[in-house]
């Protein structure tokens, strides 16, 4: 009877190891070293409110934007067929489109560098991996076309 029990003994140890081998890995994972009063880490983002607004200007560390592998393109006015009209319009990357909670539509823009700052914007219809403004910011306006949810959790997590 001994025999017949052991294999099955010896699978619950197995993973009863390696269920202690993981915990003991994620817990390592997820320790951090306290840096002393005279080598605390300098913040990734600062992110300010912008007065009467709403919105907060996002300010990356360099490090933190290469990190996020932050990648912007400007707002482009391009012909645009739809509908059986043609008309010069603005476009953006449809990668720069975010939804926020009430299904409002914005892009980060980049006034400057390493500075993001929510803009509102109103899609007109969805074109491939392009997004036809019907609102938005002017042409040749940098959005932000990789990173966007990234810079939108950022600036949320201080309020």
């Amino acid at each position: 009877m001994r025999r017949r029990n052991q294999p099955v003994q010896r699978s619950y140890f197995w993973i009863v190891l390696g269920a202690f081998v993981a915990s003991v890995s994620s817990a390592a994972c997820g320790a951090s070293v306290s840096a002393s009063p005279d080598q605390q880490a300098t913040p990734s983002a600062q992110v300010e409110p912008i007065s009467g607004t709403g919105l907060s200007r996002v300010t990356l560390t360099a490090r933190a934007a290469e990190r996020l592998a932050v990648k912007t393109e400007p707002v482009r006015e391009e012909q645009v067929t739809h509908e059986g009209s043609t008309a010069l319009r603005k476009v953006v990357p449809y990668a720069s489109v975010l939804y926020d909670p009430t299904s409002a539509t914005w892009v980060y823009t980049n006034p400057e560098p390493l500075v993001f700052v929510r803009h509102a914007i109103k899609i007109d219809f969805i074109d491939g991996d392009r997004a036809v403004l019907s609102e938005g910011p002017n042409a040749g306006t940098s959005v932000v076309s990789v990173g966007a949810a990234e810079l939108y959790g950022t600036e949320l997590a201080d309020r």
